[in-house]
């Protein structure tokens, strides 16, 4: 097959992504957490257990503070998320889950795991590995880090 109707990898991992995210989140729907949309993933992935400044939190998801505050205000307003005073520093305010929060988070972590494992049921243990050591790479690649 010649380069030019090869498929190319920019196409198949935007579409594969995208599989990923309906497939997590509708298994999350089905959990009891149908609120809960691709767009807070930077929330849920950078939040620490004791809550984290909207600051960090922008800084480790790599978008601006504003867009960081409006997606921790709409958890807010579903009741997945509170802003609280730093108990460190009076003047800071803290991002911090609630219960149900946290159980959002939890099956998140679930509904994903359990794509894995459909997926090295479907394509096998050995193909999931490598992809997965792949995209580590090129993450690592991308963020100038060692694998």
């Amino acid at each position: 097959m010649s380069d030019v109707l090869k498929p190319r990898i920019g196409r198949l991992l935007s579409q594969s992504y995208g599989l990923w995210q309906r497939l997590t989140y509708a298994d999350l729907a089905d959990r009891g957490f149908p609120e809960v949309r691709p767009s807070h993933s930077p929330v849920f992935r950078h939040i620490d257990e004791g809550g984290t400044r909207i600051v960090d939190l922008a800084e480790r998801a790599r978008i601006t503070k504003q867009s960081m505050t409006y997606l921790v205000r709409q958890l807010e307003h579903k009741g997945l998320a509170e802003i609280r005073e730093d108990p460190a520093d009076g003047r800071a305010r803290l991002v911090a889950l609630t219960d149900r929060g946290q159980a959002a988070s939890q099956a998140l972590v679930e509904s994903s795991l359990a794509l894995e494992t459909r997926f090295a049921s479907e394509f096998g243990n050995a193909k999931l590995e490598s992809l997965r050591i792949l995209l580590a790479d090129l993450h690592c690649w991308n963020f100038g880090e060692e694998g």
